[in-house]
């Protein structure tokens, strides 16, 4: 039967960079969607950025912009990174929207009318030079425990205490720097409370994880208290109804922004409806993933807002924990904390997806980057154990027979293992489990290896009265290869699209993985995916260190000024600097137009080991169509630039005045790719 499936991920803040944190779950999502999509299932994915509060509104000043112009900008790079690793939000939006402020309104109403919305006073911390008042991230002072000095208003980093803002000792605003002082405000309180029953069944009932169940257990034990949903003006969002200086607080609005980004893609025009999916009479399914550290308001807080106001709660709450990198906290300062655009200018996507594949397992266990693992995996799992199957066999069926695969399966049995796997792996995708799926993917990839090992084609082929045996072996290795590929197609879209073309065959779909292609005609291999360098691993970690302030000053401070005056007047360089240039040939194996852009192409370079993608100023000097299967030569070493139109990876070496008149500078007669040019 056809599920009706809304998924969503939780919402990026619009105050910074998308990093490898904010990946995982999103990779995590999207796999989860494009394998209920391979079973055939209808699956809405959306998505936004979480934009009120704050935060926004001192970061807007700070940059001397509107918070609305500030968030459009964030929304827009947001998107685009996640684009990039192949992230497929049907819809990308934000919480600051007509859709958000009308389902606000209207649930605010709704609990309203049902008497779940009460007033009290509320004494908090106020800056009295920023006549505002001050959320807990926006105070420090010293621990009322341990007295530990610059601690912030919530829990102390020395000794682990929680605790009120108007506890600290000596308090301070980060805002202005003065000392604040106690004032009243009448605030909007949900009864939470009420929903107390209700959350201790629905918790119960499969929604989320037991380890999830556990946790909230504490909570809902210790007794639920009323939830604050106001806050004062100044504040950026939306007000509350009825009010000229209360706005809802930012985690009342943002989950909201699930239903507002949804309405906004049923009204793009298409078959869904609203009410299908939100509506508690409906089947259809609603499924959000989040991280383990927002799950009180997930799974107390919305759920409660949604009974109350007349929609369905979610059918499943998926939850994952942090992100280590070599076991310890993301950090800037040892360039642990990897912005998505970084990392995109040094290392294919898709290997962060096969990664974070291998360590996702349902679970809300943190996941730890280990770079030597990263590189092991990605290197002899993916490439060595997947990718050579199809790299050692192709090759024979395309050259001694045409392409042409054989009529009939060699090893029946070696091939039902691959087929009576799917229902196993089905059920690790359902349950999140993916490292699961990896493993045996894994498993079967061995096996099939073995196999062709054991028949040694490259040994078969040499003897004529063994050519049939030849095709027989390599045409099943092409099967069991293309079975994997359907089992890892969530996992690496553009990796398997690229075999789908090499094996002349529609998207797969997930029941293909059953029936294998007999007398079928492939094409010629190219390369799926190169092999990681732990160098490049380096240099991206490098890349992203942000030394301190101190530092950067003392380097400042050392520096000889004469020195760096005449560094700057100089427009000469040494024969060391020159050396530094690596020059090597590179075949163009398909040339583009870059839509936008009046004098790009878009080359794609094969450089013998990798392939890389390179914009080149020369539109007006060639037709793309006469590029491919030319040499030339590029900079190989040139760090990426990322450009609005994507990432370039290297130079291209042309000469001429320009315009029509440039020329591509081409290797000597005879040059490979990848060869030293000197």
């Amino acid at each position: 039967m056809t599920r009706r499936i809304l998924v969503t991920s939780a919402l990026p803040n619009a105050n910074g960079a998308i990093h490898i944190g904010h990946l995982l779950e999103h990779i995590q999502t999207d796999i989860w969607v494009r394998f209920q999509r391979m079973r055939g299932h209808q699956v809405s994915y959306v998505c936004a950025d979480d934009t009120h509060g704050t935060a926004t509104m001192l970061k807007a000043e700070e940059e001397g912009v509107t918070p609305e112009q500030l968030i459009e900008k964030i929304r827009v790079e947001h998107a685009e990174d996640f684009r990039h690793f192949l992230v497929e939000h049907d819809n990308y939006y934000s919480t600051h929207s007509e859709e958000n402020r009308h389902f606000a309104e209207l649930i605010f109403n709704r609990l309203k009318d049902r008497s779940l919305i009460f007033t009290r006073e509320v004494q908090q911390l106020y800056d009295p030079e920023r006549k505002m008042f001050l959320a807990d991230r926006f105070v420090k002072g010293e621990c009322p425990r341990c007295k530990t000095p610059d601690q912030y208003g919530d829990n102390c980093e020395a000794c682990g205490a929680t605790y009120d803002a108007t506890d600290l000792g000596n308090p301070r605003s980060l805002i202005s720097g003065a000392t604040p002082a106690l004032s009243k405000s009448e605030h909007y309180f949900f009864d939470l409370p009420q929903y107390t029953n209700m959350l201790k069944d629905w918790t119960t009932s499969g929604a989320v994880s037991a380890q999830v169940a556990n946790k909230l257990a504490e909570w809902l034990d210790s007794g639920l208290k009323p939830w604050d949903i106001s806050r004062d003006a100044p504040y950026f969002g939306f007000l509350i109804p009825g009010t000229t200086d209360k706005y809802f607080y930012v985690w009342m609005d943002a989950p909201i922004g699930y239903m507002a980004s949804f309405q906004n893609l049923v009204d793009q025009g298409n078959t869904l409806s609203f009410d299908d999916y939100w509506l508690p009479e409906n089947s259809s399914e609603v499924h959000h993933f989040i991280g383990k550290d927002i799950i009180n308001f997930h799974a107390l807080f919305w759920p409660a807002v949604l009974d109350g106001a007349g929609f369905r709660k979610p059918t499943r709450i998926h939850t994952h924990g942090f992100v280590t990198v070599e076991g310890r906290k993301m950090s800037k300062s040892r360039g642990t904390a990897i912005n998505a655009s970084t990392y995109l200018a040094h290392l294919e996507p898709e290997y962060l997806r096969y990664y974070y594949a291998t360590k996702l397992n349902g679970s809300v266990d943190d996941i730890d980057i280990n770079l030597d693992d990263f590189v092991q995996r990605v290197n002899s799992d993916l490439v060595g154990k997947i990718v050579n199957i199809a790299s050692r066999c192709s090759g024979f069926i395309n050259k001694q027979f045409d392409g042409l695969l054989a009529d009939r399966v060699d090893d029946p049995e070696l091939w039902d293992r691959f087929v009576v796997a799917e229902g196993e792996l089905a059920g690790y995708y359902e349950a999140g489990e993916t490292s699961k799926v990896v493993r045996e993917v894994s498993a079967l990839a061995d096996l099939a290896n073995q196999y062709i090992a054991r028949h040694e084609p490259w040994k078969l082929v040499k003897q004529e009265d063994q050519r049939e045996r030849v095709q027989l072996v390599c045409s099943q290795a092409v099967n069991m290869f293309r079975a994997l590929l359907v089992y890892l197609k969530p996992v690496l879209p553009k990796m398997v699209q690229a075999a789908e073309k090499l094996l002349n065959i529609e998207p797969l779909r997930w029941e293909d993985a059953a029936a294998p292609l007999l007398s079928h005609k492939i094409n010629r291999y190219e390369s799926l995916i190169t092999r990681l360098d732990r160098k490049t691993v380096d240099q991206l970690i490098e890349a992203s260190k942000v030394p301190d302030a101190g530092a950067s000053a003392e380097s400042s401070n050392e520096a000889d000024p004469e020195v760096a005056a005449n560094a700057t007047q100089n427009p000469f360089i040494s024969i060391d600097d020159f050396n530094k240039v690596e020059l090597k040939v590179a075949q163009i194996v398909n040339a583009e137009l870059v839509e936008g852009a009046d004098k790009l192409l878009a080359l794609t370079l094969d450089l013998g080991d990798q392939q890389r993608q390179v914009f080149s100023g020369i539109r007006e000097a060639y037709d793309p169509a006469d590029l491919v299967g030319k040499l030339t030569v590029v900079v190989s070493n040139l760090a990426p630039r990322k450009m609005r139109f994507g990432v370039s990876e290297g130079m291209v070496l042309a000469a001429g005045p320009g315009g029509k008149d440039i020329f591509l500078i081409a290797p000597d007669t005879g040059a490979q790719p990848g060869m030293i040019v000197r």
